[in-house]
């Protein structure tokens, strides 16, 4: 999540890639790597393949729209397209940020993963999704997750699952679309790309173990905060200089927080609800009772230890005794 509006600005701020040649590298990646999600997701059964090719009738074209508005920048206006496209770019991130930020509390409109039908109604509204949505992903890179992700969680009853799944395989169909569009314009770095999608493989292992140690929403508000703080500094706010570290310290601070609590709670959760490892560090099978106060003994060993003044005789009558 997040991670392809991230790419573009860091291709801009630390490797110094004019902001089209950014954004046309960042798009080829990410059309060859959410190609492997979208496959995957189609296994699983969590894409709505009719909706997502509606929304695709209006992404894949204007995303084109908006490569050739992002090259006829470059042509016409010069030494002064970097400056236009960046702030066109800063824009972007903060409203993904905002989305993003705003995504993180929004809840679905529907649980069930029955596929629902889609009328004359939702396919107006996927169509407007797609053209919005791929324009801005052509010029910008920015959003082919996040405003799509948002737009199906408010406006049509998809569980999570499902609203993930089809967003990824839209988004992989629409980044190749762009991406080819930008190849042709001469906005891809095919050597930074490579590089890209060999970092991507320990990335995603990594990032994998690190997210499932930190709470999925504290996570994402600060992917939401990194992409706003970005923006603000490809739009040179004034004073960004001074905030933005500042800010960025405070988020590195809360995710520690989150961490730390994850940690603390992870015990007591585990001694609550695990299965066959129990707060105690023993297994199920040799946890005490809980109807018994105390341990059970062997009756024969129980009697061989017991001192002979506390044997009492047995009441049992025997065959050769009378009954009292």
């Amino acid at each position: 999540m997040g991670g392809g509006s991230l790419m573009t600005p860091m291709l801009i701020l630390i490797f110094g890639f004019k902001p089209t040649l950014a954004v046309g590298t960042d798009i080829v990646h990410g059309a060859i790597f959410k190609s492997f999600g979208a496959r995957r997701h189609r296994t699983l059964g969590t894409v709505n393949a009719r909706l997502a090719a509606w929304m695709l009738l209006g992404s894949a074209p204007l995303s084109l729209v908006g490569v050739a508005l992002a090259t006829w920048i470059t042509h016409h206006y010069g030494a002064r397209a970097q400056v236009i496209e960046g702030k066109i770019l800063g824009v972007a991130l903060v409203l993904g940020g905002i989305g993003f930020f705003v995504k993180t509390f929004v809840r679905g409109k529907g649980n069930s993963m029955a596929p629902f039908p889609v009328e004359r109604r939702d396919k107006l509204t996927a169509l407007a999704i797609g053209a919005l949505g791929g324009f801005i992903v052509g010029l910008t890179s920015v959003g082919s997750g996040t405003f799509f992700g948002l737009a199906m969680l408010i406006l049509f009853p998809l569980s999570a699952a499902r609203v993930v799944g089809t967003d990824i395989f839209q988004a992989a169909a629409l980044l190749w679309v762009a991406g080819v569009g930008h190849m042709i314009a001469g906005n891809v770095d095919f050597h930074a790309t490579g590089w890209l999608l060999i970092g991507s493989i320990p990335g995603v292992l990594l990032g994998s173990n690190v997210s499932v140690r930190l709470p999925d929403r504290a996570l994402r508000v600060a992917l939401a905060a990194t992409l706003t703080l970005s923006g603000i500094r490809l739009l040179e706010v004034p004073g960004a200089h001074y905030y933005i570290p500042v800010s960025l310290a405070f988020v590195a601070a809360g995710l520690g927080w989150a961490w730390l609590r994850g940690r603390q709670s992870a015990p007591a959760a585990a001694g609550i609800g695990g299965s066959g490892q129990e707060a105690n560090g023993l297994p199920e099978s040799r946890q005490p009772s809980l109807y018994a106060s105390q341990p059970v003994q062997n009756p024969v060993a129980a009697a061989s230890s017991a001192s002979p003044a506390t044997i009492e005789p047995s009441t049992t009558p025997t065959s050769g005794s009378p009954a009292a």
